[in-house]
């Protein structure tokens, strides 16, 4: 076993020993290797961009989230462990509701239609208190690092860091935790506490288990539909109802319904609730290039409620489908008039600015949307736009993030990055190893993992003499490498100095280009 791996063994053992601490709601003594300022800070990090993710915050009636936030703040503030709690209302008809470290949470407009009491309100937003008191989403981040195991200890090793950056650059976490399928122990305890802090606000803890008697018969049942996201990460069973049940018996009896003051709240969400059942034909109309039925589902939405961004947007990306962009702009105008903070109307706004020949306008509106939340389509053109401009680097930059997406604008940007660095860089894309084949003879591998044919015209070598002193050589060559491909060609050992180790021999594609 080698000393190295056993520093990093020593590492992880003290992080073991020194991490225990006792969690704040269930009083249990537990791991802790994320401190409440790290989940605090993951929190506030991932809440914006994962709103916007998952729809934008719903702005149509401000007094809807603001009765949400007074409900959450009334169960927060009898919570056992208190963190600066958030509270919004996403606008997207999935059901469902969310929960990230450090108390921000969410709950999705779809949800809200589905529940009937404010007292069924309080439950859920229990649930998902507990799952940010009781360190559920820390937990999760605590495994991920421990099965990193002895990598974790040398980042921490070497960063003296207590873990801030391996967690704030780790890809994707806010959707990794939102979307993440709790484990049993942690549904139980939200159940658990969650009720015991709705009925310590003074609301009927029999409202939990209904809502949880609800959700099991619609899980049985053909009437899921939707609901199948929410079951997905919190998964209904007739163990938590039975679970509820003889948590409801140890809760003092009585407690707020709050039926008809809930009903009053959403009052405009369930008159507007085909609206939003319109608009969602619609975006799988308009993914079917069924434009016809896409605009008439628009039309329809927008006669219910005028004021919501996401339906005149609907109609934007149908006029943008007919290459119809200067009324593809007025609809977006008119989406970004009624929600300037949500990402995805100003994205399609910049991008008919562009397809129109304003490039000042599409400019602002692409960075103000990369701003909200980065998405491939606004990175792309926006690198365009600035190569246009003569700004290589800039727009590289652009590219190189686009690229990460798999998607038709990130696939456009790889190639894009790939036509702008492959001459002068050509050693990032196209992979060479120096071997021997069975008959002992030097043989040069080439790989090339991009979707065109590179033509090599210049390899470098850098191998050890016989002194083992560096040598460094360069040599002109001419071939082309087909894409998603690999070539080998015997190498004259001339080349390398007569070198027979190929292992103290490194080679490199020094010169290339698009072959065309």
């Amino acid at each position: 076993m080698s000393s190295r791996f056993n520093r990093c063994l020593v590492v992880v053992l003290a992080l073991f020993l020194a991490g225990c601490a006792m969690n704040p709601v269930t009083g249990q003594s537990e791991l802790q290797l994320v401190s409440t300022a790290q989940e605090i800070q993951v929190g506030e990090q991932q809440y914006a961009p994962s709103r916007q993710m998952f729809g934008g915050d719903y702005v149509v009636d401000p007094a809807v989230e603001r009765y949400v936030r007074e409900v959450g703040d009334r169960i927060a503030a009898k919570s056992d462990r208190q963190l600066p709690y958030e509270f919004s209302v996403i606008n997207d008809s999935t059901p469902n509701a969310w929960a990230l470290p450090g108390g921000k949470i969410a709950v999705h407009r779809g949800l809200l239609t589905e529940l009937n009491s404010e007292a069924e309100l309080a439950a859920v937003l229990g649930h998902e208190i507990v799952h940010a008191a009781a360190r559920h989403g820390a937990k999760s981040m605590e495994r991920g690092m421990l099965l990193q195991g002895v990598a974790v200890a040398a980042a921490v090793t070497a960063n003296q860091s207590d873990y801030g950056p391996l967690l704030m650059t780790a890809t994707g976490i806010g959707l990794q935790l939102i979307t993440q399928k709790y484990g049993r122990d942690a549904e139980r305890e939200s159940d658990y506490y969650g009720m015991k802090y709705m009925s310590r606000a003074g609301y009927d803890p029999t409202a939990a288990v209904e809502l949880q008697e609800t959700f099991v018969r619609l899980s049985e049942g053909r009437d899921a539909g939707g609901l199948a996201v929410l079951f997905a990460s919190h998964p209904p069973s007739l163990e938590r109802v039975r679970n509820n049940e003889a948590t409801l018996a140890e809760l003092p009896p009585g407690g707020e319904l709050g039926t008809d003051r809930y009903q009053s709240a959403i009052a405009r969400l369930q008159r507007t609730k085909e609206a939003y059942a319109a608009h969602d034909r619609g975006r799988k109309a308009l993914a079917s290039q069924d434009t016809a039925t896409a605009l008439a589902e628009a039309k329809r939405a927008l006669q219910i409620e005028p004021d919501e961004a996401l339906f005149h947007a609907l109609r934007g990306d149908v006029r943008s489908v007919q290459n119809r962009w200067s009324d593809a702009l007025i609809n977006y105008n008119r989406a970004v008039d009624r929600n300037p903070g949500y990402f995805y109307p100003l994205m399609r706004r910049g991008l008919a600015f562009r397809q129109l020949g304003n490039v000042t306008e599409a400019t602002a509106d692409l960075e103000r949307s990369i701003e909200l939340l980065p998405t491939a389509p606004a990175l792309n053109a926006l690198g365009e736009i600035r190569l246009a401009a003569g700004q290589r680097e800039q727009a590289l930059e652009l590219f190189r993030a686009a690229a990460k997406s798999d998607s038709p604008d990130g696939r456009a940007a790889a190639a894009a990055l790939l036509r702008l660095e492959l001459p002068g860089k050509p050693y990032r894309y196209i992979k060479a190893a120096v071997g021997q084949d069975s008959a002992g003879r030097l043989v040069l591998e080439l790989q090339n993992p991009t979707t065109v044919a590179v033509e090599i015209q210049e390899l470098a070598f850098e191998y050890l003499d016989s002194n083992n002193q560096v040598r460094q050589v360069r040599r002109d060559v001419r071939g082309v490498i087909q894409p998603r491909s690999t070539a080998r060609n015997a190498i004259d050992p001339r080349w390398i100095g007569g070198v027979a180790d190929v292992r103290r021999v490194r080679a490199a594609v020094s010169r290339a280009r698009i072959a065309e």
